[in-house]
């Protein structure tokens, strides 16, 4: 852990969040680890439910003393790109962590908080706390995939990695109406938890074999076909290189992994459509914030373990141990 200055207002249309729950996330986990990626530190963390303790002149929708949730990633909520439903792309935006304050902290500062923040009727101790939470980014862009996907009742879905993000995926493909569900993943327990959230067959992919046996596995699932839509949650040219085999021809492609990477010339010969991205989570708050209120949605179980922030290390390390899936940080 390491001190920053104290979270504060720097313009009229900012707010200061008294971080109630924060999530580590594999991003996270990348910076820990000196891996390549967008997370570098010393502020971490894009994950988080708090209270609005100060808000700028301009700021009004909000008062202090709300209970709000946050996408992963801001945005000016007033540019072309946010108009289009599309936050991720907005020019004056950025990601919690790392254009921003981390959410691994005592408090955040947001920019455009009118434009970013949802407030959620709940307080410090309510049991929804965790499920909410998946919706800043986790359960967000699981159901991102599955609407880039363009999943509709009946259909097919491969969902390519049992992480958190992939677990999202087969529910939310699960209430998109999918009628074959197949995880493929390398983790007994987080396989035996995708059938919990909606799976219907699971595959444990291991060893050099792993590949060629999963894409058999769902070609045989699917009638010798391939899969409809294929969610690759993995990142990296043999995740997306398998994710193109397991899928049908004229099929879909979400790449939720990282950035299409190399060879996508089954895109030209098979008529597969690539999709997926960076997700607007923020166009999908409001909408899963009523189901998780309602009752009818509830993936806080994808927590395995829960750490105080002054004993947050031990949460990167049960991840990078792969002892947990993912981790809630309680400041």
């Amino acid at each position: 852990m390491e001190t920053v200055p104290d979270a504060a207002l720097r313009t009229p249309s900012d707010a200061v969040v008294r971080v109630v729950v924060a999530g580590i996330c594999g991003t996270d986990l990348h910076g820990y680890r000196g891996l390549p990626g967008p997370v570098t530190g010393p502020r971490c963390g894009h994950e988080f439910i708090g209270v609005v303790e100060d808000i700028g002149g301009e700021v009004s929708t909000l008062r202090p003393g709300t209970m709000v949730v946050a996408p992963f990633n801001f945005a000016d909520g007033t540019c072309s790109a946010c108009l289009a439903g599309s936050h991720n792309a907005c020019a004056a935006g950025g990601m919690f962590g790392v254009q921003g304050d981390g959410a691994q902290a005592e408090a955040v500062r947001v920019p455009f908080a009118d434009a970013n923040l949802v407030a959620v009727p709940v307080d410090e101790n309510d049991e929804r706390l965790p499920s909410l939470l998946t919706l800043t980014d986790t359960m967000a862009t699981g159901l991102h995939a599955i609407r880039t996907g363009r999943v509709a009742p009946g259909s097919s879905v491969a969902v390519l990695g049992d992480g958190p993000v992939g677990m999202c995926a087969v529910l939310a493909a699960r209430d998109a109406g999918a009628a074959r569900i197949i995880l493929v993943g390398r983790h007994e327990t987080r396989l035996s938890k995708g059938k919990e959230f909606g799976a219907t067959d699971t595959f444990r992919a291991l060893g050099s074999e792993g590949v060629a046996e999963s894409v058999d596995f769902v070609r045989t699932a699917t009638q010798g076909v391939g899969a409809d839509v294929v969610v690759e949650c993995g990142g990296g040219p043999q995740a997306q290189d398998t994710a193109f085999a397991l899928c049908r021809a004229g099929g879909t492609v979400c790449v939720m992994g990282s950035p299409p990477i190399g060879d996508v010339t089954p895109v030209f010969l098979r008529g597969i459509t690539l999709t997926g991205g960076l997700t607007p989570a923020r166009a999908y708050l409001p909408e899963l914030v009523e189901r998780v209120l309602a009752g009818t949605l509830a993936p806080g179980s994808i927590f395995e373990k829960s750490v105080a922030l002054d004993d947050i290390v031990s949460g990167y390390e049960a991840m990078a141990a792969r002892a947990a899936s993912k981790v809630l940080v309680q400041p």
